[in-house]
């Protein structure tokens, strides 16, 4: 018998070297266009670091006649609005992944996941539209009263909810940029628990566990770390926003710690005063808070790395 041919090993073996130098090319190639981008913004923005410093960041000015800049303002509302839609979307996305995958009738599943999986598509001008013209008017009618009669007086909290009820603030935008992202947590949520393999579940169902036990015994540990992954997508997709927080947000660079006030967030602030940045000082510092919402993502990012990292240890110590 004659021997196999051996130019389909070698013809193999380039491929295999094709693909993975390919594969390698595109990832470096993310990595430098996004360095590029970041030392764009950081270069284009070095005029008003060089001008003001540290105080760009420390100071609540926003002064564009006089010349004086300060991006405490949109830092504070950026994370004040981000983490209040966090703390409203969270319970919810996982109370609706949950009901999904394990206590709604099957025949509902796919209707009701296609109904908020369209939420997602939705246009953020069109949140900011539907906050502007209706949700902002029953927050100033309805909410904000209440929250300002009765939440107002109270000692350490009451700062919070005090103010005149106007309907546009930080609350609102916070409510109305939950709202946005909750398809996204939701939806990764959902394919996690389902991917929790049944004899699992079944195991806990044998020694006797509710419905209840096997959700926040099984199903929940089990999918730690993807959770802590979709809430840090929320996160991202939160701290970016712009539109909608443009429409409800009230766009005011005044710093108060009252939620009801109006308010300002980078995005807002960049997408509000580009057209109008009639100086090199008002361009270099709008471009500067684009660095500065870079690296809070960036920061961010990070910080959720390093999160999964110390869970899958833990997880692996337990296994």
């Amino acid at each position: 018998m004659s021997s196999p041919p051996q130019a389909a090993p070698k013809s193999g073996a380039g491929a295999d070297r094709l693909f993975r130098l390919v594969t390698a090319g595109a990832a470096w190639l993310v990595l430098v266009l996004l360095g590029g981008a970041a030392a764009s913004m950081a270069w284009s923005g070095r005029l008003a670091f060089e001008t003001f410093g540290w105080k760009f960041i420390t100071s609540s000015d926003w002064d564009a006649v006089g010349g004086h800049f300060g991006a405490l303002v949109p830092i504070y509302g950026t994370l004040v609005t981000s983490v209040i839609a966090l703390l409203i979307a969270v319970p919810v996305s996982i109370g609706i992944a949950l009901f999904l995958t394990d206590i709604a009738p099957r025949w509902t599943r796919g209707p009701i996941g296609m109904a908020i999986e369209l939420l997602a598509a939705i246009p953020s001008i069109i949140y900011g539209m539907w906050g502007l013209f209706v949700f902002a008017p029953f927050m100033a009618a309805h909410v904000e009263p209440w929250l300002n009669d009765h939440l107002g007086p109270l000692p350490v909290i009451g700062a919070l909810f005090a103010g005149p009820p106007i309907g546009i603030g930080l609350l609102t935008a916070s409510i109305v940029l939950g709202i946005m992202i909750i398809p996204f947590i939701s939806a990764v949520a959902r394919d996690v628990f389902n991917a929790v393999p049944p004899s699992l579940k079944e195991a806990a169902v044998a020694l006797g566990s509710t419905r209840w036990e096997i959700l926040s015994r099984v199903t929940l540990p089990f999918t730690r770390s993807a959770i802590v992954g979709a809430i840090f997508l929320g996160l991202g997709r939160a701290l970016g926003e712009t539109m909608a927080v443009t429409f409800v947000l009230g766009n005011a660079h005044d710093l108060s710690a009252s939620l009801l006030m109006p308010s300002n967030s980078i995005a807002a602030a960049i997408a509000n005063e580009f057209t109008e940045a009639d100086t090199e000082l008002y361009r270099s510092s709008l471009i500067a808070l684009a660095f500065l919402l870079f690296v809070v993502t960036f920061l961010v990012l990070t910080a959720a790395k390093l999160m999964l990292m110390r869970i899958g240890r833990l997880q692996g110590r337990t296994h």
